[in-house]
C-alpha cells in the first residue's frame, strides 16, 4: 500500500502527523534532495512539499514531473503562500484538460 509524505520545516508540517501521514523535517536543501530522493524510491506515491522548500530544490522536484510516482504537491508553510502551488496544480489541469479552464470568458 502506497504511504503519503509530508516534507518542509518541522514547524511547517508537525501537524500532519496528527491526520496519520509521515512527516519528513527538513532544513537544508541537501537534506530535501537527499530526502526526496529515498521517499521517491520507496512506497511513497504523494510527496506533499512546502512551498519554501520545494523552492530550494526546484532541479531535484522536476524530475519527477514525467514519472508516475511521487506526485510532488506543494502546500504553503508557516511563511506564507508564495502561489507556486496553486500555480503547478493549475497547469497539470490545463495539460490533462487541453485548455485554461479557469481562463476568464470575457
Amino acid at each position: 500500500m502506497y504511504r503519503i509524505a509530508v516534507m518542509g520545516p518541522y514547524d511547517s508540517i508537525f501537524g500532519f502527523s496528527a491526520l496519520g501521514l509521515d512527516i519528513f523535517p527538513v532544513s537544508r536543501p541537501e537534506e530535501a534532495a537527499q530526502t526526496l530522493g529515498q521517499l521517491a524510491q520507496g512506497n511513497y506515491a504523494v510527496v506533499y512539499c512546502t512551498e519554501d522548500t520545494a523552492a530550494s530544490i526546484a532541479d531535484e522536484i522536476a524530475r519527477y514531473k514525467t514519472q508516475t510516482k511521487p506526485a510532488v504537491i506543494l502546500i504553503p508553510g508557516v511563511s506564507g503562500n508564495t502561489g507556486q502551488g496553486i500555480r503547478d496544480v493549475h497547469a497539470c489541469v490545463e495539460q490533462a484538460v487541453g485548455s485554461d479552464i479557469l481562463q476568464d470568458k470575457d
